[in-house]
């Protein structure tokens, strides 16, 4: 084990080449399940390329000495996924719209340090740090003297409104690595799953057609059309929300090849679930998952056998960096 490094002493940088290729390294451990690391290696070179990354949307992170910021000797590191959003503040006035308007988010993943450098608190304060570097710093605490300069903003990164991950390690982690330490972080919203079994019965492909991928690009483009005019419309209050009256609504869109959740609104909801699970029994898939169903659709997944309870992994935590408090802010669209 290796003994423990002064903060003040390191500072978060985007990755070099080498930095990005050992961080897979270090990972594949851990997340490669059966691919070999040649095969692991090859599958993180090709999502390097894939639209939701591409441009310099995709960053990897490293906590590393600020007199050796190259070093493959690194604490810990992390991604990003620069990401376009919306953000939506209530109208004052219930004939008027809400204020919608398009903002750049972040999505965070792939935290890790490795086992020889656990425990020494590298990973929280790797996060802490993190906002300096994806937020705007309008609103962000002054920088703790303790750690020394703040890291520097990169072109590529910066002007966040939220930032938004999803952590296997539970709340408290994530809640307490905030911008100037303690407390103060990415908070809980909406951790709900709705699963079915998928069982054995197989139904026809009468009047449903099965989409390629690329077929799916013009829906996405459609539900961020519709998720946008569906937040213009968004009463102030309803039960649904985690909070109570939002001061905003806030949501990532699911184009520019995120397609991480898809808005249905079709009218023959039963039918889609059955597809659903048909599809999963032809891919030898036991169970079908949806995050934070819509409350208007719950009924209808438990008449097709769909169980709804609170989930304690994979929790969906956000961070405002915004006017107000995370308290008042509705994560609008939270689904997968």
């Amino acid at each position: 084990m290796e003994s423990k490094v002064d903060f003040a002493s390191l500072s978060l940088f985007p990755a070099t080449r080498a930095q990005v290729e050992e961080s897979w390294c270090r990972t594949w451990p851990q997340w490669g399940g059966t691919l070999s690391l040649t095969e692991y290696l090859a599958r993180e070179v090709e999502m390097e390329s894939m639209d939701h990354a591409k441009d310099g949307k995709f960053i990897t992170w490293v906590l590393a000495p600020r007199d050796d910021p190259t070093t493959l000797n690194f604490m810990c590191s992390c991604e990003t996924f620069k990401r376009s959003g919306l953000v939506a503040y209530p109208s004052s006035s219930t004939s008027e719209p809400n204020s919608v308007h398009e903002v750049t988010c972040y999505a965070i993943a792939s935290v890790f340090t490795p086992p020889s450098k656990r425990g020494r608190g590298y990973a929280s304060h790797m996060m802490s740090l993190l906002h300096w570097v994806i937020a705007s710093r309008v609103n962000l605490p002054k920088f703790p003297e303790a750690w020394g300069a703040p890291p520097e903003q990169v072109a590529e990164a910066s002007e966040g409104l939220f930032s938004c991950l999803y952590s296997d390690v539970g709340e408290d982690f994530y809640r307490s690595a905030g911008p100037g330490g303690k407390e103060g972080g990415w908070e809980t919203q909406g951790a709900v799953s709705t699963i079915w079994d998928v069982g054995a019965e197989e139904g026809d492909d009468n009047e449903w057609t099965w989409l390629t991928q690329e077929q799916l690009n013009g829906l996405w483009d459609r539900d961020a059309g519709r998720i946008k005019k569906e937040l213009e419309k968004m009463l102030t209050s309803d039960t649904s929300y985690e909070v109570e009256r939002p001061a905003a609504f806030v949501t990532c869109l699911p184009t520019n090849g995120v397609c991480g959740f898809h808005i249905s609104r079709s009218t023959d909801i039963p039918g889609l679930i059955s597809k659903i699970r048909q599809a999963a029994r032809r891919s030898g898939i036991g169970k079908v998952e949806v995050w934070k169903l819509g409350e208007g659709l719950r009924g209808i997944a438990e008449r097709t056998g769909g169980q709804t309870g609170i989930r304690n992994e994979h929790l969906p935590q956000m961070m405002w960096y915004g006017p107000g408090t995370m308290g008042n802010i509705e994560w609008a669209y939270n689904e997968k």
